[in-house]
This record gives structure tokens, sequence and C-alpha cells, in this order.
């Protein structure tokens, strides 16, 4: 049985119907979900089954035990895993480049959710059956760090510090051009492309609030290496605002123009075209990823190398420059 998740009636809740401060306080739960929970006699108060009528005072103790179950359609398979860190509740993962997350259109399997049911990994029901633990989510070709949760509860307190800002991302990537500040926030609201439906852009209509915290770290001429902090989680939100204010990501497929290495001065040409074909995905990485444990509350922080090909090609355009081969991304 999982580990329940634990709610406290306050003041402004007593007499409110269990079911209802229920979907309040946890958002991050469907309703579908809720329901079961109820009809499997999994939600208690002060110790004692209720049903979903009963209407709770002010302190008393709700206690909600969502079983953790993962569809039988996903399929384990064995693909090589980086488990940085694991314990009963949560895994830290690094993510290589070109491994999808979770199953979806295009990619019904092979998949990141299958090599952790491959590795015997219990993972929290989420509501979706093809995203069992799942918290957040990398692009396929972006590579790092991302937690995956092993509990319900674990999943619901994650995913309320991913909602809340105190889950913390930083990335690394290389941007094409020179930023006029070497550091500042990128704003613009974030929505569906009005044209293109495969692609995010900035827009002025049902857009969502995004910002993008930036520093260059190192001027390599006519790219330069960003780290790079995320304050909202919109899709594609790094690659979206740098595009938009004019720096895309090297090697970007959907958002990025490498054409830009025909614009560089002509002595930097030869070694633009190089990059580029060094190049042979986006160059992100999440670099480091901070959290509180969900149980205890014990902060948290994990760092990630950047990976062979990230690596290689900075090392291979830094020599081509003449410049140290060690950078500062070490110290992400």
């Amino acid at each position: 049985m999982s580990e329940p998740v634990i709610v406290r009636v306050d003041e402004a809740e007593d007499g409110e119907r269990l079911d209802r401060i229920l979907a309040t306080r946890l958002p991050e739960l469907s309703r579908n979900r809720i329901q079961k929970a109820f009809a499997a006699g999994e939600v208690t108060v002060d110790g004692r089954a209720r049903p979903k009528s009963f209407r709770p005072n002010v302190g008393a103790e709700i206690a909600l035990v969502v079983p953790a179950i993962v569809s039988h359609d996903l399929v384990p398979q064995d693909i090589p895993l980086d488990i940085v860190f694991e314990d009963e509740h949560l895994l830290v993962i690094n993510k290589p480049p070109d491994l999808v997350v979770h199953p979806g259109p295009g990619h019904r399997d092979g998949t990141l959710v299958n090599a952790l049911l491959h590795h015997g990994r219990d993972l929290a029901d989420t509501g979706d059956p093809v995203r069992p633990g799942i918290v957040h989510r990398l692009d396929r070709e972006t590579s790092g760090l991302l937690v995956v949760a092993r509990t319900p509860a674990a999943h619901l307190t994650l995913a309320a510090q991913l909602r809340d800002r105190t889950l913390g991302r930083t990335y690394l990537t290389l941007s094409w051009g020179t930023w006029s500040e070497d550091a500042g926030v990128l704003t613009g609201d974030i929505g569906r492309h009005p044209r293109d439906r495969q692609r995010m852009a900035v827009v002025d209509r049902r857009g969502r609030q995004a910002a993008t915290r930036y520093e260059v770290i190192d001027d390599l001429e006519f790219v330069q290496l960003c780290r790079v902090q995320l304050t909202t989680g919109r899709t594609h939100q790094i690659r979206v605002h740098f595009t938009h204010h004019g720096h895309p990501v090297v090697g970007d497929p959907l958002y990025g123009d490498d054409r830009r290495a025909r614009n560089v001065r002509p002595v930097d040409r030869q070694a633009a075209a190089r990059l580029v074909h060094a190049a042979p995905r986006q160059l992100l990485h999440a670099a480091v990823l901070r959290l509180n444990h969900p149980v205890g509350g014990v902060e948290m922080e994990f760092s990630a190398p950047l990976p062979a090909d990230f690596a290689g090609a900075l090392t291979d355009l830094r020599n081509e420059l003449g410049r140290p081969t060690v950078g500062p991304e070490n110290s992400a």
C-alpha cells in the first residue's frame, strides 16, 4: 500500500464536504482518482474511513491513500539508465539525449518510462496511464536531470514544488549571436503557434506567462554559452524565448536557425560550419536540479556533467578559437 497523503483541515474548510476539501487542496490529483480512493475506503478522517459527503471540523487529519497503478499496456524494456539518486520515494535520472520521457504519438515505446519499468521501479500513479511517476519532462533531444516520483504522496509534493517554483532547474545552452546584456530575464507569454501546431511561440493572446533567467558564462565569438534558470515551466520555454529574443539554441531542429552560421564574420564561417556539423541535436542540458525531499523536506541538489556530444562540440570550438578546453560550465 502506498504512503498516505495527509491534509489537516484549516479554519476556512471547517464543515466543508470532504471531497471538496481534497479537490481544492490536491489539484494535482484528478477528481476521478479521488473518487476511486473514496470507493476503495482509502480516505480516512482521524483514522476512520468516511464518505465523500462527510464534513470534518477544523484540525481534523485527513489521510488519502492512492494505489500506485501502472497501465499494463506499458512494456518494460531493457534501456540503460543513469540513476543519480534513488530511495523509496523518488528517483533522479540523468537522461541522455534522444530518449523520450514517456509514450505518446509517434513513440509508443522505447521511452524512459519503459526503461524504469524494466529496472523494477515502482512508479506513482499520476492519473495518466502513460506517465506513471512523471513530475516534469525534458524534450527528447534535451539531456540532463529530472525527478521521478515512486509514490502518489511524493508525486503530489514534488508537483506542488514545481508549481510554486521551489523545484529549481538550471540549464546550460549554447546560443547563436552575442547577447546585448550578459544577464537578464526573458519574458513573453507562451502559447501554441498560430499557424504551426507542432510549435510553441511567444503570443499576444491565449498564452501563459513565462520568464526565463539567463547569464552568459562564456563568450565564444559568434556563439555564447549561457546558464539558464526557469521561473516558469512552459513547453519548450528556453528554446522559444531564446529564439524570440534573437539567439536560438545551436542545433535546435524546430526553433533554431543554423543558417546563422553563414551570417557570421567571414573569419568565423569555417568554425561556425563545423559547429553546426558537430551539433547533432539542440545543445541544451539540464545541469542542476534542486528540490526538497517529499518526506522530511531536506534540501537536495544534484548535478550532471555535459554529455559527450555537447562537451565535444564545445571542446572542438574552443580548440579552433585557441581557448582553454575546460570552461566555466564545470561550476554550473
